[in-house]
């Protein structure tokens, strides 16, 4: 089988480099959207062309996260990490080679597609190898590589900005291919899902990397035996889904746990983040910067995007997801509204706007100026701990094992579905209701904040098993940070409520029988 790496801080590093292809792929754009070499070569396209370039690349993701769940249910989770490295490098080559907009269009959504891929996967791949004591901390450096995606490839882009020519462009989308490579050579020492191997009935390979990763290859471990009980009574209930369709996760038993992820990857869309982050220039065009200002000025955003990433790979398993949540929402909402108003107030139209330029509206007050960037930096610091890390944490909780692959993407390809309608209708939402843009998006933080509160239950602290059964019991989601599940006696687990997490004390620890040996 060849050397395999099992510390789960090193394999979440080596899966989330699939993250950082998503976070190149948003500065791709914004790096180079309105620098004179690019608009030039593609003819200065108008907001609906720009909208259209920037959207294909969430298309082709939307498309890969459908295709996701049939494939890592067939062939496994690593494998499909693998494939997504390499579509992404195949669409990163043609788009660095585009000759025109179609042939643009075409590599970002091939590229697109591994991206799909990517961001259905790597979750599920770290929540079904990670200990519940840190899943949330490893599930959060998922976004955490967006950030660090985003940040470089904007630098990246920045100093490209400087070479004459078509060359400025090309150069900053061929280095995209860089992570791919990484991408694909990490595959190669990942160790496979233990639960998906243990669904196939490859239980020696699922026990084998479990005790590696749980207990540094001892099998006999208290948390090793109890982790392969809880999944093999798992998979045992779950073979009535073994032909699950997508109609099934709508079905009356799955229909709220289903909803609810969806609308988990939607509303993290409609925070307006990705808005921010593609067209962070435009914005800063509004507040009355120009030149290199612009582009240095919102580095600042990418570097405050990273930094504030960290208190969620901290603290996130100690937060929970629904305060966490709901916090967010809430600060983003303020911003926003203060956005609004700084920009209804001191904003004025611009004289003799070019029919294709996309903004219209200018600031000339330095001070309402500056508070409006601050408003955009303090939007990045309350969504990046919150709703950035936790969405992509909470969807790959939510689902059993039979239903984990096929529910991730569907929910996975509702976040790229949304992108892709919010990249197109933000440029012309600049260029026609201008600040007023900024109110849509406040108006959808107060709604996800009420709707979290009301039907999004609290996974902290929980295994994915004890998880499914939380939703078998039907608890109110705003009781679910209080709910304990039933445990045999001879689990002898015992929850801890003053650390808030599941402590297992084993004073008793009943090995398995034959027959469950041989299973």
């Amino acid at each position: 089988m060849g050397y395999k790496v099992y510390n789960p801080y090193l394999l979440t590093l080596i899966a989330t480099t699939g993250g950082m292809l998503f976070g190149f792929d948003i500065s791709s754009v914004s790096s180079f959207v309105d620098q004179e070499h690019y608009k030039e070569y593609f003819n200065h396209p108008d907001s609906l062309t720009q909208g259209g370039i920037t959207a294909s690349m969430a298309g082709g993701s939307f498309l890969g996260s459908v295709l996701t769940g049939m494939l890592t249910d067939k062939f496994g989770r690593r494998p499909v990490i693998q494939l997504a490295s390499i579509v992404w490098m195949i669409g990163c080559a043609i788009q660095t080679a585009s000759q025109n907009i179609g042939m643009l269009i075409a590599g970002r959504v091939i590229a697109g597609v591994g991206i799909g891929f990517a961001s259905s996967s790597v979750p599920i791949y770290i929540s079904e190898l990670a200990p519940k004591r840190i899943r949330g901390r490893l599930g959060a450096v998922f976004q955490w590589a967006i950030t660090w995606g985003i940040m470089i490839m904007f630098y990246i882009g920045y100093g490209c900005s400087f070479i004459k020519g078509n060359a400025s462009f090309r150069t900053g989308w061929g280095i995209m291919i860089v992570p791919g490579f990484l991408l694909m050579l990490g595959t190669l020492v990942l160790a496979e899902s233990p639960r998906w191997l243990a669904k196939q009935g490859r239980w020696d390979e699922a026990i084998e990397i479990i005790a590696n990763v749980q207990s540094k290859g001892d099998p006999n471990h208290p948390d090793v035996a109890l982790e392969i009980e809880e999944i093999r009574e798992s998979i045992e209930v779950e073979k009535d889904n073994a032909n699950l369709t997508v109609l099934d996760l709508f079905n009356k038993e799955n229909i709220n746990r289903t909803m609810v992820g969806l609308w988990s990857q939607i509303w993290q869309q409609l925070t307006g983040m990705n808005v921010m982050m593609y067209y962070i220039v435009y914005m800063f065009r509004m507040a009355g910067f120009s030149g290199d200002t612009v582009l240095v000025s919102s580095s600042i955003q990418y570097v405050i995007n990273v930094v504030m990433t960290v208190p969620a790979l901290l603290w996130l398993d100690r937060w929970g997801r629904r305060k966490t949540l709901m916090t967010g929402s809430c600060l983003m909402c303020l911003w926003l509204v203060i956005t609004s108003v700084l920009l209804g107030i001191y904003s004025s139209p611009l004289p003799n706007p070019d029919p294709n330029e996309l903004i219209t509206i200018t600031v000339k007050n330095s001070k309402a100026s500056k508070a409006i960037i601050s408003m955009s930096y303090l939007f990045v610091a309350s969504f990046a701990p919150t709703w950035g890390p936790t969405t992509w944490v909470y969807c790959s909780e939510l689902f059993p094992t039979s239903q984990r692959g096929l529910a991730n993407g569907l929910c996975a390809s509702a976040n790229w579905i949304f992108n892709f309608a919010l990249a197109m209708f933000v440029p012309s939402a600049f260029k026609n209701i201008t600040w007023k843009t900024y109110i849509v998006f406040a108006v959808f933080c107060v709604a996800m904040t009420i709707h979290v509160y009301i039907l999004f239950p609290e996974t902290k602290g929980k295994t994915l098993e004890e998880i499914s059964m939380m939703w078998e019991a039907k608890v109110p989601a705003w009781r679910t940070s209080t709910w304990e599940p039933e445990t045999p006696a001879s689990r002898q687990v015992v929850f801890d409520e003053k650390n808030d997490h599941e402590k297992s004390e084993h004073q008793e620890v009943v090995p398995f029988s034959d027959e469950e040996k041989r299973v």
